[in-house]
């Protein structure tokens, strides 16, 4: 059977209504990021134990006592693991994603529950919506909307949309149809009828809707982590490409927070808003009356009380984070300036290296850490400023060559370089990639890979294998450069046999007694040079910066220092690292910033 070509038709598409609606995209993306950076600002002011005091006011008042101390404690913990940004930027996320969802799904809802046509059509629809992995959905967004929090919040309303619409059709559906008959009997104008019959009852169907679309949309974080996103997601993701247990704990509890609160603070609202959630609580309450200690635990505020409450903390932490500094003051106020990188380790070096360099110039610098893929697209719409780990000509020559009426190549700052396989020098018989042949079983049939979108990793896949004859005897394994690391950790201890994807320079070579895999037939290409390159208009708007980073020149030895020192400082540190090392190395800032 002839392939179909839907993959090619989908791309068609896209790119036919990125040339004819490039202005609709535009609309929408300043839309999404002016409300998302209002709400996040005023999320992100309050010193952040009064605005947990807040936020624990409103769960006394909504399900008692003890909601309400557990509530503060979940978010003290936040503040006190260093998350509190990121908590609130993802809080930002899901409030703009539910509530863009909600003004599209409830009148869909609606439009459904009146017509059967509409909600024969509309069910496979919404199917797909909720069926397709949520990744894909990343895609399109990237190309639409650029990096950064908008794709990550679409990709979540689309995600999300199909429980809001179903429930709220549920809801009215279940509605007594005689209490219906009896409202249009006495003459009740349809209009009345919804708002004053259906609605109102259908409310506790609805407000569970409501919650399954939140809980859709913190599932969502992590995804909107990798193209950009920020917030909780964005450490998770960090966490995931340095394999760091730890962030990942700690950004993993910190979205349960928030899920547990948002979870019962939704369910109980539902209760309130609904006549017959307001008759069951009540019956609630009563039962458990009489328990030892259910007085106090259960007690909640009068409204009014509440109220004044949320007030008072509200005017104290309104003057305490935006006259002072607050926990998430920026550093620097000068231009804002945003690098992205990708997890390697000369990238995050030179990354970390111009924040501090920039920071001390006064610069307010964002760095973004993100996929191949999604960094020079992200350069390309200009949601990125620039980038310093492009491997060019050979590695990242196909983003090069998409993008290339786009960029600014500030040139190159180190080479050149080198790509190759590589394995433990106690693997005495294989020193060159032709010696691969017919020893898989030894290797368990693969080959540790690093990140997918990588460049090394389409000329092993399309090129290497097929030029030394090791299709079908060795997989690829796609991962992440710390992922490989960890797994070449491992097999060296144990002292078993493991090929590996392996780039010079990298400290990988000093820290295990290694070989690189010859290759006699050239199939790697000649060494690249590790290039900066910026987005279109970048070195114009800010010649100082465009100047530095064109003069910019690291040694072998002061980049292999470098990465040596963030290895010593632990992860999570990249920027003390830095900082230690321009102390070891005197003037050297100056030198590369001059003023």
């Amino acid at each position: 059977m002839p392939r179909l070509p839907l993959g090619q038709w989908v791309d068609t598409s896209v790119d036919w209504l990125q040339a004819r609606f490039s202005w609709l995209f535009d609309a929408v993306t300043t839309g999404v990021t002016g409300l998302y950076d209002g709400i996040d600002a005023v999320l992100s002011a309050p010193q952040p134990l009064l605005f947990a005091g807040i936020l624990a006011v409103v769960a006394w008042w909504l399900r008692g006592f003890a909601a309400g101390l557990l509530a503060f404690a979940g978010f003290a913990l936040v503040d006190s693991v260093q998350l509190w940004d990121e908590a609130m930027a993802t809080l930002s996320l899901v409030l703009v994603a539910t509530l863009v969802t909600l003004v599209i799904a409830v009148p869909l809802g609606i439009w459904a529950a009146r017509s059967k046509t509409v909600s024969a059509v509309m069910r496979p629809v919404l199917d797909f919506m909720q069926t397709m992995p949520a990744m894909v959905y990343l895609i399109p967004g990237i190309i639409f909307f650029g990096v950064g929090v908008v794709p990550g919040i679409i990709a979540t309303i689309v995600f999300a949309l199909p429980p809001g619409v179903r429930m709220t059709e549920l809801g009215i559906r279940q509605v007594d149809g005689e209490l219906v008959e009896a409202a249009e009997a006495f003459g009740t104008t349809p209009r009345n009828t919804l708002l004053r019959v259906q609605l109102p009852l259908a409310l506790p169907t609805i407000m569970a809707g409501v919650n399954q679309v939140i809980m859709l949309g913190l599932s969502m974080v992590v995804i909107a982590g990798m193209v950009g996103g920020g917030g909780l997601g964005g450490a998770v993701y960090r966490a995931i490409g340095n394999v760091d247990i730890g962030l990942g704990f700690e950004a993993g509890v910190s979205i349960v927070v928030l899920a547990m609160y948002l979870d019962r603070m939704t369910g109980a609202l539902g209760r309130q808003v609904s006549p017959l959630g307001r008759r069951a609580a009540a019956k609630a309450r009563a039962a458990t009356a009489k328990r030892p200690g259910a007085k106090l635990w259960g007690h909640r505020p009068q409204p009014v009380t509440a109220l004044v409450g949320v007030v008072v903390l509200a005017l104290v932490a309104g003057g305490t984070g935006f006259l002072g500094t607050g926990s998430g003051a920026a550093a620097g106020n000068g231009k804002k300036v945003s690098i992205g990188y990708i997890p390697w380790d000369e990238g995050i070096a030179s990354t970390y290296l111009w924040k501090e360099l920039l920071e001390r110039r006064g610069y307010e610098v964002d760095t973004r850490q993100l996929e191949a893929g999604a960094l020079y697209t992200g350069l390309a719409g200009g949601q990125l400023d620039f980038q310093t780990d492009a491997w060019l000509p050979v590695t990242h020559a196909q983003y090069w060559e998409k993008y290339e009426n786009k960029l600014e190549d500030l040139g190159s700052w180190y080479g050149p370089t080198s790509l190759e396989l590589s394995v433990p020098s106690y693997v005495k018989d294989v020193d060159s990639l032709a010696d691969l042949k017919g020893k898989a079983g030894r290797f368990k049939g693969r080959i540790v890979g690093i990140e997918p979108s990588a460049g090394m990793m389409g000329i092993l896949k399309d090129k290497v294998l097929k030029e030394y004859g090791l299709e079908g005897e060795y997989e690829v394994v796609d991962g992440s450069t710390p992922g490989m690391l960890a797994e070449l950790k491992r097999a060296y201890e144990r002292k078993e046999p493991i090929a590996v994807t392996l780039w010079s320079p990298h400290w990988a070579y000093s820290a295990h007694d290694l070989k690189k895999l010859k290759d006699p037939k050239g199939s790697w290409g000649k060494g690249d040079g590790v290039h900066t390159l910026a987005r279109k208009g970048f070195t114009e708007e800010n010649p100082e910066v465009g100047a530095w980073l064109k003069d910019f020149k690291l040694s072998e030895k002061q980049l292999t220092d470098l990465e040596a020192v963030m290895q010593e400082t632990g992860k999570g540190k990249e920027q003390q690292a830095v900082r230690t090392w321009l102390d070891r190395n005197p003037g050297l800032a100056e030198k590369l910033t001059p003023q």
